[in-house]
């Protein structure tokens, strides 16, 4: 064979080789970086709010079905709408508001009634603050609502928006914490800082901020213990968590409340012990996919002025969904 066409043969045996590498090496690399999410099915909210649907329009459904807009209906419609914890002073206003409109029959009234629980839960704002680099997002709540889930729910939607997030599990005195929150991180991709079990929960989110700002991460997101919102001394350990987080950091960005919708007024006091103890900015419904009680959203709304930023809607990865009262009572009323 011709030595020039050796040589070439060679060399283009050598690029080739090299090529392959480089596109197997970028590959394991990107699978390293961006682990496989789990897409969940596409559900509307219509059927993910099923049972609070099925309460509500149960008893709704007859009522606006009436042509007959007498003082029995009045009286019905507000025994329905405090039955799905709406609340009772949120549920008076909303039916003297409608009923001064004088619809004609029971789906006029209907419409005015969506209207008048969207009205009363407008002109709130349900963004995620993110200032800082990183933001820090501190999760509080009582045991069992659900704050580990929708931490790692939360940082993933951070990832699939172009963010990267740093867990801290602050919770160091549940065995199980730990490591329920590094199984959710690797499902979205994301890196968890802990401390030893019985540590200091304040120390523990000093590490999680510093890491997260020695990594250039845009957020850290900060899980706590559950404790009971009677517990003086817990809370106070909360408060102590909160002001090591804003000498660092400046700032905390947001502090949500993890509340469960299955326990309805009962979370009413919960958050007003957590806002007084840390300051909370928003609230995260979870297990509203479970519960008869959604009209619980819009009475912690009415009652503390804090708004409701995301609603848990299932056990799935996308799960968590941003709230939009709109589509919330839609949800609940349209037949």
């Amino acid at each position: 064979m011709d030595t020039n066409l050796l040589i070439v043969l060679v060399v283009a045996i050598a690029i080739i080789a090299v090529v392959v590498l480089v596109v197997v090496k970028r590959s394991r690399e990107k699978g390293l970086s961006t682990p496989p999410r789990v897409e969940a099915p596409e559900r509307g909210l219509r059927s993910r709010l099923s049972a609070s649907r099925s309460a509500i329009s149960g008893r709704l459904g007859v009522l606006f079905g009436s042509d007959t807009l007498d003082e029995s209906f009045w009286s019905e419609l507000e025994e329905a709408l405090i039955a799905a914890d709406v609340g009772v002073s949120t549920a008076s206003v909303v039916v003297d508001e409608v009923r001064k409109q004088r619809p004609d029959d029971g789906d006029a009234a209907r419409r005015l009634l969506e209207e008048s629980l969207i009205g009363q839960m407008s002109g709130r704002d349900r963004s995620l603050h993110l200032e800082g680099r990183p933001a820090v997002i501190l999760v509080v709540g009582v045991n069992g609502t659900g704050k580990t889930t929708s931490i790692a729910k939360i940082a993933g939607l951070l990832g699939e928006g172009g963010r990267t997030a740093i867990l801290g599990a602050a919770d160091t005195f549940r065995a199980a914490a730990d490591e329920q929150l590094r199984t959710w991180a690797e499902r979205v991709g994301v890196e968890v800082v802990s401390g030893a079990p019985g540590s200091d929960p304040a120390a523990v989110a000093y590490d999680a901020y510093r890491t997260a700002a020695n990594s250039g991460a845009d957020a850290v997101l900060v899980d706590t213990a559950g404790r009971l919102h009677s517990k003086t001394n817990l809370m106070d350990e909360l408060g102590k968590v909160a002001r090591v987080l804003r000498r660092e950091a400046g700032e905390i960005g947001e502090i949500l409340l993890v509340l469960d919708g299955t326990t309805g007024q009962n979370g009413i006091n919960q958050a007003r012990s957590f806002t007084e103890a840390v300051g909370v900015t928003g609230i995260i419904l979870t297990k509203l996919d479970g519960t008869s009680r959604g009209g619980v959203a819009i009475a912690v709304e009415q009652e503390l002025d804090i708004p409701v930023k995301y609603i848990g809607v299932g056990e799935g990865l996308h799960d968590l969904v941003p709230f939009e009262p709109r589509a919330f009572i839609e949800a609940l009323l349209e037949p």
